[in-house]
């Protein structure tokens, strides 16, 4: 599909936000735990050289950020989603 096109409502046009170098080394963690390893996958993800992924790991590390990743207590807790909808009302106008 196109990054744009017309409906009946109007045009539409898609976001698109490339991935950074980051989310690549978040998805290399993924794969191995070996620091060198991540980094060859994510330069390798992304098309860039080892150094600049490395550059990145190493800004990453000092920054010292702890993140818990925290699983559901019980498995069938993982599937729910949830979806907000918002109706409007009808308000009737009253014609004098």
């Amino acid at each position: 599909m196109p990054a744009a096109w017309k409906t009946k409502y109007g045009g539409r046009r898609v976001r698109h936000d490339p991935p950074t170098i980051e989310e690549a080394l978040e998805a290399a963690q993924c794969f191995t735990e070996d620091q060198a390893s991540q980094i060859e996958v994510a330069a390798q993800l992304m098309g860039v050289s080892e150094d600049e992924v490395r550059a990145v790991a190493l800004r990453a590390q000092r920054r010292a950020t702890i993140i818990q990743r925290v699983a559901p207590a019980s498995p069938s807790a993982s599937g729910r989603a949830v979806i907000v909808e918002r109706r409007t009302t009808r308000r009737r106008i009253a014609i004098p």
